[in-house]
């Protein structure tokens, strides 16, 4: 018997803690980036272009930290976080 589906439009729903997470991971490894002398915004970036952890250094822990998130989390709190700053 053939599967039925839908006409509605389904939603992408995540849970909300992985947002508290992502940012918490960001923030650390953030930190981490600036305490070793790195640019932070361009090492995050080449890290969720390529996903090489190499490009976020292992200082307190800040590279085990973001293999613990997927990549696409912490894009869409870099999103969330920009829409909610600027976003009128």
């Amino acid at each position: 018997m053939p599967e039925r589906f839908e006409n509605d439009t389904r939603y992408f729903r995540t849970v909300a803690d992985n947002a508290d997470d992502a940012h918490s991971i960001l923030m650390r490894v953030y930190e981490a980036l600036r305490a070793k002398g790195y640019d932070p915004v361009t090492q995050v970036v080449g890290y969720l272009m390529s996903g090489d952890p190499t490009y976020i250094t292992s200082h307190q822990n800040a590279r085990s930290l973001v293999c613990r998130i997927e990549r696409d989390e912490l894009m869409e709190e870099l999103v969330r976080s920009y829409i909610e700053h600027n976003v009128t």
